[in-house]
């Protein structure tokens, strides 16, 4: 597995401030201004739910408070591609996100797969019918996870690959929603909670899985997010949100600079 870009960029400096009165110091700041850094996936890359959205990317809905935006404010990297978009499944990636990827790109990161599987129908079914139903939802969509989403991971991981093979890629996954016997006392029932938090343990599994095989790094959020989920009196996760439902589910401001944001920057 390739090791963290900017890691690799810090021993490269720190050679170069050993070596500055050789006159290598200008050869490590020239290494360090062409720094790229490439932003793929879908709303929880594009920060959808932490607000302030840019009104030029649309219904992509990308705002500067998201984790890719934020990590790029501190770090400056030379050229820096925010193209993750709400909504993205694997295959809008693959027509849409890859122009900015080529061999110069030094870092790249995504969050996909949970469009594929189904997450807007699954919560809408478990806010909407039964328990049954719901389960029967989760179960739904763990079988597609089992059975079509690594190809579609495949298509897209190989696609970066063969674009910026240089690049350090870091695949970042998903937060569970609830804390088990939290502070809600309405709304789903603790059982369609659990059934929602094992499947995106589920997903975030087969997403590590293939990005391993790909000689990707994968960050898990759910240890980030711990204490801080639905119910638990401290959320940086939306409920469900009627008057702004594109909003339910995701992370507020706090979960991507607070959530997002170290585990990927731990990462890269």
């Amino acid at each position: 597995m390739k090791m963290p870009r900017f890691a690799a960029l810090a021993s490269t400096l720190l050679l170069a401030a050993g070596a500055a009165l050789f006159g290598a110091g200008q050869a490590a700041a020239a290494a360090q201004a062409d720094f790229g850094y490439v932003a793929l996936g879908d709303s929880y890359s594009s920060g959808v739910g932490a607000g302030n959205y840019d009104s030029g990317s649309g219904a992509c809905k990308r705002t500067p408070r998201a984790y890719p935006a934020l990590w790029a404010a501190s770090h400056a990297p030379q050229t820096f591609s925010f193209v993750a978009c709400s909504g993205a499944r694997t295959n809008d990636v693959l027509a849409n996100q890859l122009t900015p990827l080529n061999s110069g790109t030094d870092l790249v990161s995504i969050t996909i797969g949970g469009n594929d599987a189904g997450f807007s129908d699954v919560m809408t079914t478990c806010v909407l019918q039964s328990e049954s139903t719901c389960v029967s939802r989760v179960n739904e969509a763990k079988a597609y996870v089992n059975s079509t989403l690594p190809g579609r991971l495949d298509q897209v991981y190989n696609a970066i690959d063969s674009r910026s093979p240089n690049a350090r890629v870091v695949v970042l996954g998903y937060p569970r929603f609830y804390k088990l016997n939290g502070t809600c006392t309405t709304g789903l029932t603790e059982g369609e909670r659990a059934a929602i938090n094992g499947a995106a343990d589920h997903l975030n599994a087969a997403i590590a899985k293939r990005a391993a095989d790909h000689g990707f790094a994968f960050a898990s959020v759910a240890g980030a997010f711990t204490g801080h989920e639905i119910c638990s009196g401290s959320a940086w996760l939306h409920s469900v949100n009627w008057l702004n439902i594109g909003e339910s589910y995701h992370p507020t401001a706090a979960g991507q600079s607070s959530g997002y944001l170290p585990v990927f920057t731990n990462a890269a």
